[in-house]
C-alpha cells in the first residue's frame, strides 16, 4: 500500500484536470482526493496499491488534453487504516 500526495504545476485549471484525475484514478481503485489551490496549481492525495498509483502518478505527468504540466512533487505520505477514506473526491480548492 502507497500513499502519495502530489502538486501539480503549470496550466492545470480550467482544462478539466480535477474531474478527469477523479475518472483516471476511480478506474485505477485508488482512494483519496484532488483541489485546485489557488497559485492555480492541482493538489492530491491518494492510495492504492503500488502498481495503480503508478499509473494515476503517469497519467497526472500528462494531464488531460488541453492541459501543460510543467512538474510535478511528489512525497510520499502515510498510509491511512482502510475504513478511513473510500471512493476519490474533488474538494473545493484550497
Amino acid at each position: 500500500m502507497r500513499r502519495v500526495h502530489v502538486i501539480v504545476s503549470g496550466d492545470v485549471q480550467g482544462v478539466g484536470y480535477r474531474y478527469t484525475m477523479k475518472i483516471v484514478a476511480m478506474e485505477a481503485g485508488v482512494v483519496g482526493w484532488v483541489r485546485n489551490r489557488r497559485d492555480g496549481s492541482v493538489e492530491a492525495e491518494f492510495e492504492g496499491d503500488d502498481g495503480p498509483v503508478d499509473e494515476v502518478l503517469a497519467w497526472m505527468a500528462e494531464g488531460p488534453p488541453g492541459s501543460q504540466v510543467t512538474g510535478a512533487q511528489v512525497t510520499d505520505a502515510s498510509p491511512r487504516s482502510p475504513s478511513a477514506e473510500s471512493g476519490f473526491e474533488v474538494l473545493r480548492t484550497a
